[in-house]
């Protein structure tokens, strides 16, 4: 399908395109009433659509905002981008999504798409704590503002909005003790993101509290899947590695972990208690429910798009980073 240019319609009135583009921009002051009724009499006959993004390119302001996650498969990523979305919708704002599958170098591509599309600013979930701070830096070094948020960087100043995940493990390792468990397992992320770090330090000075050594063969690495859940349990299972708990780096993993332990029979929580951060409603939908920290996400979206407007409007104003709390909600798959 052709669209009705300005020329077009120029050409059909024997006018100057010029005299068009000033009649259909709204600056019509040199052009007579009886000619501004003809132009937009036979721009509306002929179809014509005025291209707001040539517009908006041309003014240096495209209202887009590029928001990148690292994964889909957790209820938390989807839910942060629907809650976003519609608030900067409500603001007037469209959005363009990327995913970089936690891999730095298609972070990297996508931040240069958001470039190309002239985003006015960029919500992103960081895959990796170092990898592309030089792309972040060029962003900021032309005032176009970032805010990170759930997965933040330390060594970047932006603002950013994320979860207390070091107190959060710490009383998440506590609560399994107090329960009786001594062996436990940890599914953690990936290793290069500060969530991983964060929540592995408090696993670890959780059982420093109560005296239990801290055995590496423990702290196993996975990615965040439902089958990489399934999977990291197999393997512990196949090395006889004794334990009774599991403490998942995310719901979706720790549902993985669940259903590999109940295709061994192995009781839950009596034999092997489960848990993990980045809870949602699908935490209550299984059986036995899981115990989980409950990300407030509807609120992390909130902020981190007042974050993201704010420094559209004055990026001079100072970053901040907020940290919110969340509940641990204790359910019968640690206690029965």
């Amino acid at each position: 399908m052709r669209y009705v240019t300005i020329k077009d319609i120029a050409v059909a009135l024997g006018l100057s395109k010029s005299t068009v583009s000033r009649a259909l921009s709204g600056d019509s002051k040199n052009v007579s009433k009886e000619t501004l009724q003809k132009i937009v009499e036979t721009a509306n006959e002929m179809g014509y659509r005025r291209n707001e993004l040539a517009v908006n390119l041309r003014l240096r302001s495209t209202r887009i905002i590029g928001i990148m996650v690292p994964e889909m498969t957790t209820t938390f990523s989807m839910s942060f981008i629907t809650a976003a979305q519609s608030l900067l919708n409500q603001q007037g704002y469209r959005v363009i999504l990327a995913l970089s599958d936690e891999n730095p170098e298609t972070e990297r591509v996508n931040l240069t798409m958001f470039d190309n599309a002239r985003v006015e600013g960029i919500l992103i979930s960081a895959c990796h704590n170092t990898a592309n701070l030089d792309v972040y830096q060029s962003f900021l070094d032309r005032h176009i503002p970032i805010v990170l948020f759930d997965r933040t960087i330390s060594n970047i100043s932006v603002p950013g909005v994320k979860s207390n995940d070091y107190t959060q493990s710490f009383f998440m390792v506590e609560h399994l003790i107090r329960s009786g468990k001594k062996q436990i397992l940890h599914l953690t992320g990936p290793r290069h993101i500060q969530n991983t770090i964060d929540r592995k330090k408090g696993y670890r000075d959780a059982l420093a509290k109560f005296h239990i050594p801290y055995d590496s063969r423990y702290a196993i690495e996975s990615g965040i899947s439902v089958e990489d859940g399934a999977n990291a349990i197999k393997k512990v299972l196949s090395l006889d590695i004794p334990f009774d708990a599991v403490f998942c780096f995310t719901e979706t993993q720790a549902l993985g972990a669940k259903r590999t332990l109940q295709e061994h029979n192995i009781a839950i929580p009596s034999e092997v208690a489960i848990c993990c951060m980045s809870g949602t409603a699908l935490s209550t939908l299984v059986h036995p429910p899981l115990t989980a920290v409950e990300q407030q996400v509807d609120e992390m979206a909130t902020i981190a798009v007042r974050l993201i407007l704010e420094k559209i409007n004055d990026f001079s104003i100072p970053d901040q980073t907020i940290t919110l709390e969340s509940n641990i909600i204790i359910r019968k798959s640690t206690v029965e």
